[in-house]
Parts: structure tokens; C-alpha cells; sequence
């Protein structure tokens, strides 16, 4: 009988033979394996059948891959000496930092700089080298590029200048105030070498600024230069500087400047010659009120003078009711 069922099932399977069953298991792990060789040994294999067919390439010896995306290349090589270049939301970031920083901490040169450079809009920095190509000095200091430093000066110091010159006036207000002209930073974020240059001769001659009109490096001098520059010459930190910055004064220095200095730097800053195309170098000899009359540019009242008597009024006044 057993061996009758036997005979009648291998009979039945002959006539319909079914696949063999295959475990699950072993399913899996085939589907497995074969993905895995395909990531791991993919590219080997891949690179095995181009060197068999003649298509292998040295990636050593293979061009720039502008497709790829390196996280940690800078968007430019160096343009000049000092030269970080850096990507557009590092800039921004840069200048929500030290915009911050500045507001809070305008003591701190670095924040100022920083600043400056992050707001340094390239089509601003254009318009002054278009103001500088179509002027005769201004073309020659684009093409020989004078550096104001202590070491360029130093023969002017030894020199007999005289006693009312620029150069004199300068060098007492760089005493007077215990500064120098290396104590400007260098230029390290603007990406145009041309801008660059006009960034840096224009931050080397803040201080010629302060000098032939006698404004102190203090918050409101500071302000009163930043306003003439910001009429003058367009820098978008100068003009940032001379809106915001009061806000933080006290009410007689907001006074004394919303009365008598921020006008005056409006009007000289206007109507005077573009001072970005002033050759300071050439002209120390020169005497500082004839230098200015030809760039058009008045003398202001004396700010030391004034804070000081007005803290003796006020002094005065204290005593007074206070008796």
C-alpha cells in the first residue's frame, strides 16, 4: 500500500514539477550580500573593468571636478598678501558679530574693522575707484599706491617742516593723541585688490582727517570724522557710524553734536573735494589753512575746548544752586 502512494506522487511530480522551496533565510542573506559587495567592492570592480578596457584615469593627474563640493575650500584663492577670502554668509555673519560688538564695544578696534570690511559693498568701492580714475592724483596714487605707515613718514618727521604745515599739524595731533599710523589694521576681507587698496588708503588717512580739522579720537570726534567721510566719500560703515552711534551719547555730548559738529560735517563733507584723492604724502610741506581752503573744507570750533567749559558751567551751576 505505502509503496502503491509512493510510486503514485513521484508519478504526479513528473507530471507537474514545482521549483524547489528555497528557505527564506537564505533569501535574505543573498540580498544582503549582494548589496554589500555592490557598495564595498563596486568601485573596485568598476575600476577593474576600466583598466581592462583601457579607460583608467590617475586621480592624481584628473582636472578640477567643479561638480564635487569641498565644505572646507575657500570660495577664491588669495588675491593679495593677507588676503581670507570668505563666503557670503560668513560676511553677513561678520557683520551681525561686529555691528553687535561695536555698538556695545566701540573701544575695541578689532570690532571697527571688522565692521568696516563686512559693509564694504563692492559697487561702493567701485564708485571710488571710477572718483579716483577721473582724477589726475587720484589715478597716480591707484597706480603707485603709497602705503602711509611710520616708516614711509619717518623722513618727514627729520625734516624742518614748517611750523603750520600739514605734516607739522599731523605729527602733533599723532602725539597729542598718543596714536601712530601703524595703528591701522591691514585689509584682509575685501576679495578685489583694487578695492582692497582704496579700503585701506582710505582707512590710512582716517587720521589726516582728524588732524587738519583738530578733532580728538573720542566718541564724538570719532562720529563728527565718520559723518564727513560718509558725505564725502560714501563708505557705508561711516554712514552706519554717524546715524547710529549717538544713541549712545549722553545728552550734552548729543548736544553739542546734533548743534554744532554732525551740520558742519554734513556741509564740509558735501562740498568739499573727494579727499580719497588727496596724496597726503605730497603735501606736508604745504600749509595746513591753504590746503584746506583748496579742498574746501572749514576748520569746525574746537571740541576739547568746548567739552571743557562746558563741564566748568556746569560745575559753576552745581556750586551755585547747590549753595
Amino acid at each position: 500500500m505505502l509503496a502503491k502512494k509512493s510510486v503514485l506522487k513521484v508519478a504526479a511530480l513528473a507530471k507537474n514539477p514545482q521549483p524547489p522551496l528555497i528557505s527564506r533565510t537564505f533569501i535574505t542573506q543573498a540580498v544582503i550580500t549582494g548589496l554589500a559587495s555592490h557598495f564595498i567592492f563596486g568601485k573596485d570592480a568598476q575600476l577593474a573593468d576600466n583598466i581592462e578596457n583601457g579607460k583608467y584615469s590617475n586621480p592624481s593627474t584628473k582636472s578640477n571636478d567643479t561638480t564635487s563640493i569641498d565644505l572646507f575650500k575657500r570660495p577664491m584663492e588669495p588675491q593679495y598678501d593677507g588676503h581670507v577670502p570668505l563666503y557670503l554668509h560668513e560676511k553677513f555673519l561678520m557683520y551681525l558679530v561686529s555691528s553687535a560688538k561695536s555698538y556695545y564695544h566701540p573701544e575695541d578696534g578689532i570690532n571697527i574693522v571688522q565692521l568696516g570690511e563686512s559693509t564694504a559693498i563692492p559697487c561702493c568701492l567701485e564708485n571710488l575707484k571710477q572718483i579716483m580714475l577721473k582724477d589726475d592724483v587720484g589715478r597716480r596714487i591707484l597706480r603707485e599706491r603709497p602705503n602711509i605707515s611710520s616708516e614711509t613718514l619717518e623722513a618727514f618727521r627729520g625734516s624742518n617742516l614748517p611750523p603750520n604745515s600739514v605734516g607739522m599739524t599731523y605729527f602733533k595731533w599723532l602725539d597729542k593723541e598718543g596714536v601712530g599710523p601703524d595703528t591701522r589694521a591691514p585689509v584682509q576681507y575685501i576679495d578685489d585688490p583694487d578695492h582692497a587698496y582704496i579700503f585701506k588708503r582710505y582707512r590710512q588717512c582716517h587720521d589726516f582727517y582728524h588732524a587738519i580739522n583738530d578733532l580728538p579720537i573720542n566718541i564724538e570726534g570719532e562720529i563728527t570724522v565718520k559723518c564727513l567721510e560718509a558725505c564725502n566719500i560714501g563708505i557705508p560703515m561711516a554712514i552706519m557710524g554717524s546715524i547710529f552711534a549717538p544713541f549712545r551719547l549722553k545728552k550734552a555730548q548729543k548736544e553739542r553734536l546734533y548743534d554744532i559738529y554732525l551740520p558742519w560735517a554734513v556741509k564740509q563733507g558735501l562740498n568739499s573735494k573727494p579727499l580719497i584723492n588727496v596724496y597726503w604724502e605730497e603735501i606736508m610741506h604745504k600749509d595746513v589753512n591753504e590746503v584746506r581752503e583748496s579742498l574746501g573744507i572749514s576748520k569746525p570750533p574746537d571740541l576739547r575746548a568746548l567739552r571743557k567749559e562746558q563741564r566748568r558751567l556746569r560745575k559753576e551751576l552745581k556750586i551755585r544752586y547747590e549753595r
